[in-house]
C-alpha cells in the first residue's frame, strides 16, 4: 500500500500534491487542514484519513479525530496533530504510545520534518513537515511511504 502524507496545509493545498500523490492508496493528514473545502478535495481525490490540529475548527473536529489509531497491512499506526518526537513525546501521546505499543507514530504541528526512529519503543515517527502557506517553513513538503507485510519502507520526501 503507497500512502501520501502531510501536515498543516492552513487552508492551503498546493496543485503540485495532486501529482506526487496520483498513485497513492490513501493520503493521511496529521493536522491543521484550515477548513472544510481543502478536506473535499483531498476525499474526493483519494481515500483521506487524519486529524484535526490546533487550528481547525468546530466543522473540521466534527469530522476528524483528535488521535486516529489502526492497523493497516500488519503494522500499527497512532496519529496525532501535537505529540512531540522521540524521545521528547508531550505526556498524553506518551501515555497513549506506551498504551497501544504502535510500530508508525505520526504527528505534525512543528512544520519541521522528522524521520526518527525510537529504538526503546520500537516505533518509527515521522513528521511530513507542512505544505501550506503559513508559518516559519520556507519549503513545503510532503511524504510517500509504502507499508507491506508489516514493514514501512521506500520513505520518500517531496520538496515543492
Amino acid at each position: 500500500m503507497l500512502i501520501g502524507l502531510l501536515s498543516d496545509t492552513h487552508s492551503h493545498l498546493p496543485k503540485e500534491l495532486f501529482e506526487h500523490f496520483k498513485d497513492v492508496d490513501e493520503i493521511w493528514h496529521s493536522g491543521d487542514f484550515g477548513n472544510v473545502e481543502l478536506v473535499k478535495q483531498l476525499e474526493n481525490f483519494k481515500l483521506l484519513r487524519g486529524v484535526y490540529g490546533n487550528i481547525d475548527g468546530q466543522e473540521i473536529r466534527a469530522i476528524f479525530p483528535e488521535d486516529l489509531i489502526f492497523t493497516i497491512n500488519n503494522v500499527k499506526v497512532y496519529m496525532t496533530h501535537i505529540g512531540g518526537y522521540p524521545p521528547k513525546y508531550n505526556a498524553r501521546s506518551k501515555q497513549i504510545i506506551l498504551q497501544e505499543k504502535p510500530h508508525l507514530f505520526i504527528s505534525g504541528h512543528s512544520h519541521i520534518v522528522k524521520v526518527v526512529p525510537d529504538k526503546d519503543l520500537h516505533l518509527l515517527h515521522l513528521n511530513a513537515g507542512a505544505c501550506g502557506n503559513q508559518g516559519w517553513h520556507k519549503v513545503k513538503t510532503l511524504m510517500r511511504f509504502r507499508i507491506e507485510d508489516g514493514k514501512i519502507g521506500k520513505l520518500e520526501l517531496i520538496e515543492l
